[in-house]
C-alpha cells in the first residue's frame, strides 16, 4: 500500500469533514438559530449543537495536520514555505493553527467562564458575533481549499 496515498486521502477527508462542517454550521445552522425566538433559547440549542460538532471538529483538524506533517516530511517539501508562490501552504497551516487553537484551547476555556459572559452582551448580539467570525474563517478557508487544490496541482498563482 502506497502510505502516501492513505496519507493524503485522510487529509482530504479531514478537510472534507472539517470544513465542510463548517460550511453547515455557517450557512444553515446560524441563520436558523438566528430566527429562533427568544434568541436565548436558539443561543441555548447552539450551544448544545457546538459541543457535539467541536468533538468532530477536533478529530479532523488532528487528522489533516498529522497528514499534511507527514506528507510534507516524505516529500522533503519545506523548501515551500520560502517560496511566496506557494502560498497555499502558509495558508493551510495558519488556517489549521486558527481552528487548533479555537478548538483546544479557546472553545474549552470559553465553556468554563460562560457564566462571565458580560451583561451588555445580549444573545442576539453574541448570536450576531458568532455568526460574523464563522463567515470570516469560512471565507478564508474557502480560499484555503481553491488555492491548495489549484497549486497542488501545478497552477501558481506568483509563478515559480
Amino acid at each position: 500500500m502506497d502510505e502516501f496515498a492513505l496519507a493524503r486521502a485522510l487529509h482530504v477527508l479531514g478537510v472534507v469533514l472539517w470544513i465542510g462542517g463548517v460550511a453547515m454550521v455557517t450557512t444553515v445552522l446560524l441563520p436558523t438559530v438566528a430566527r429562533m425566538n427568544p434568541a436565548s433559547e436558539g443561543l441555548a440549542f447552539f450551544d448544545r449543537f457546538r459541543h457535539r460538532f467541536a468533538a468532530q471538529a477536533r478529530y479532523t483538524t488532528l487528522l489533516v495536520g498529522l497528514s499534511g506533517f507527514y506528507m510534507v516530511y516524505v516529500l522533503d517539501a519545506w523548501h515551500r514555505f520560502t517560496e511566496w508562490h506557494y502560498w497555499w501552504m502558509h495558508a493551510m497551516v495558519f488556517i489549521w493553527l486558527i481552528f487548533t487553537i479555537m478548538l483546544f484551547v479557546l472553545e474549552p476555556r470559553a465553556r468554563h467562564r460562560q457564566q462571565e459572559t458580560p451583561a451588555q452582551l445580549t444573545p442576539e448580539n453574541k448570536l450576531a458575533r458568532i455568526q460574523r467570525m464563522h463567515w470570516i474563517l469560512l471565507t478564508v478557508s474557502l480560499i484555503t481549499v481553491v488555492g491548495a487544490v489549484a497549486g497542488s496541482h501545478g497552477w501558481l498563482i506568483f509563478g515559480a
